[in-house]
């Protein structure tokens, strides 16, 4: 189906990266153009790759914003596009990635659903509303072991670069935990 979006969502931990990658390398195996991009907060482990809390990676290319991914793809119009950490490409993004479907192209976007104290987090609401295929992950809640669809700051400091929003910042198991819906306002095990 040429010309369609797809989104992969979820908590922190659920495998998002995971099966967005998982995507790009059965596109490749097609043989099929793609272009893997993501956020350029997001260079934990070095720019220039997107990698999964379990290592799994895939060279990228970086772009600030969504003016940034539309500039990246202003002269190529690959067969697939994968998007990592949409979340922090904001609602612009939802204009992007529906000019690219207009253009043939097979998006594919991946990022959190929701924020860390539980609210929708733009623009994977919107997009999940408006995407041809959607696939929610959960992650294993930490306090109980059941599915979650949430997760939770654990570390009470601040971001520490000013720019990136308080409602979340780039991080992994050191700073956020999964949670199901009875733990994610929980902070000690025992509750």
């Amino acid at each position: 189906m040429p010309g369609h979006v797809e989104v992969v969502c979820g908590p922190m931990f659920a495998g998002k990266t995971e099966e967005l990658l998982r995507r790009v390398r059965r596109a490749r195996l097609a043989g099929l153009d793609v272009e893997v991009v993501n956020h350029a907060l997001d260079d934990r482990r070095g720019p220039g790759l997107v990698s999964s809390h379990d290592g799994v990676s895939e060279a990228s290319r970086s772009a600030p914003d969504a003016a940034g991914v539309r500039a990246l793809l202003t002269n190529h119009s690959p067969d697939l596009v994968a998007i990592d950490e949409a979340q922090f490409f904001g609602p612009d993004l939802v204009g992007v990635v529906d000019e690219l479907a207009a253009r043939g192209v097979t998006v594919v976007v991946s990022g959190l659903s929701v924020t860390f104290d539980g609210r929708p987090f733009e623009p994977l609401p919107t997009l999940m509303a408006t995407a041809e295929r959607v696939t929610r992950l959960t992650a294993v809640c930490a306090v109980c072991g059941g599915d979650a669809a949430f997760h939770q700051r654990v570390d009470p400091r601040p971001p520490a670069d000013a720019l990136t929003p308080l409602v979340e910042h780039v991080g992994g198991i050191e700073a956020y935990q999964a949670r199901c819906r009875h733990h994610r306002d929980s902070l000690h095990p025992a509750d």
